[in-house]
């Protein structure tokens, strides 16, 4: 019985954990519960599933980590507003089962320093793939990563087609169901510049050797190739639960989480390049990920502020990666990289992008 704490449980991914648990009441104990700020929702929740420790809000909920006795926190808080909770769990020596991405990029190598060895499970679909995938054969053995992106509502489309782009499309992503951020993350494919940082830090693989491929099905999570021109690739129709169900019991699968492929049914895989010029996120963010330090801070807060502006009708849909090459430019990196120098370049990083984005 693995005892859970679930930190955004009102959300997406928070909700679909609670399905997984729910379902498997012999598995998991759900001991703690956090939200952002849907007060109404966590009550039923703690309600349901007859949970005493509750907390509303970041502060709150890195707080809830430190007090309660646990085996695992799913920490599926956005944004980097999770970085404490994260840091939290590593310390209290809980495994982490990581869908907040956003605080291992941001925090980098003071998360890095406070991880046991596969104490962080990643809870991200294309993340977890390649961890099932590198089960397969050694570190060493790995010749490069493939991560696959849907290409969201506007794959096939060049930069000209996208300067007219509204929130309305930006946010009618084909395969997943998200949030406002996430989803426009997804359409900007900063979403999958966040996922190759993340790659890069969860299995210490190089840049160079970390592609980004657009698979529009979505069943093929990412994969793995082998020094040995094999390549092995994990696959299943697209449902949040299967990850989730792995990072709550990493290594052992739980049974009737996803319903299987189809193999009776004739179907068709695609794969395809990313158009750089037309999303130019991924390759930002590798020169990001490469200077290191405070940079991926800068570029993931200068992206929210740029989706808010977006969303607002402050700005243009091609704004938001540009507000974002613009800021990381004008950066100049802190001496030392510490929770509060992290927290200063934040707020800096913000500040600019709205200064940048009222400047036209």
């Amino acid at each position: 019985m693995r005892r859970i704490i679930v930190l955004g449980s009102t959300g997406s991914i928070g909700i679909q954990a609670l399905d997984v648990i729910r379902a498997n009441p012999r598995r998991f104990e759900l001991v703690g519960l956090a939200a952002g700020s849907n007060s109404e929702l966590l009550a039923q929740q703690a309600e349901q599933f007859h949970v005493d420790h509750t907390a509303l809000g970041a502060a709150a909920a890195e707080q809830l980590v430190r007090d309660v006795e646990a085996d695992v926190v799913l920490n599926a808080i956005t944004g980097s507003v999770g970085l404490g909770s994260t840091l939290a769990a590593l310390q209290s020596g809980r495994t982490l089962a990581l869908a907040n991405k956003e605080s291992l990029i941001v925090g980098g190598d003071l998360v890095l320093a406070a991880a046991a060895p596969g104490q962080i499970v990643p809870v991200d679909s294309e993340h977890s793939a390649i961890a099932q995938a590198l089960m397969a054969g050694t570190h060493a053995e790995v010749r490069r990563l493939v991560v696959t992106a849907s290409g969201g509502p506007f794959r096939g489309r060049t930069r000209e087609d996208l300067s007219e782009v509204t929130p309305a499309e930006a946010l009618a992503h084909p395969t997943w169901d998200m949030g406002r951020m996430v989803t426009t993350n997804s359409a900007t494919l900063v979403n999958k510049g966040l996922e190759v940082i993340e790659a890069h830090l969860l299995f210490d693989v190089p840049y160079d050797d970390i592609q980004v491929v657009v698979h529009p099905q979505s069943i093929v999570h990412s994969m793995v190739e082998f020094l040995d021109g094999s390549t092995i690739a994990q696959a299943s129709p697209p449902d949040m639960r299967l990850p989730i169900s792995l990072g709550l019991d990493w290594p052992h699968r739980v049974g009737g989480v996803g319903r299987p492929l189809d193999w009776s049914t004739a179907t068709s895989w695609t794969f395809e390049p990313l158009d750089d010029e037309a999303f130019p996120a991924v390759t930002l963010a590798k020169t990001v990920g490469r200077a290191g330090g405070t940079f991926p801070a800068v570029y993931n807060a200068a992206n929210e502020q740029a989706v808010h502006a977006f969303h607002e009708g402050r700005l243009p849909f091609l704004g938001i990666v540009d507000t974002i090459a613009r800021v990381v430019d004008a950066h100049d990196a802190p001496d030392e990289l510490t929770v509060e120098s992290l927290s200063e370049v934040e707020t800096w990083a913000r500040a600019t992008a709205d200064r940048m984005i009222a400047k036209g």
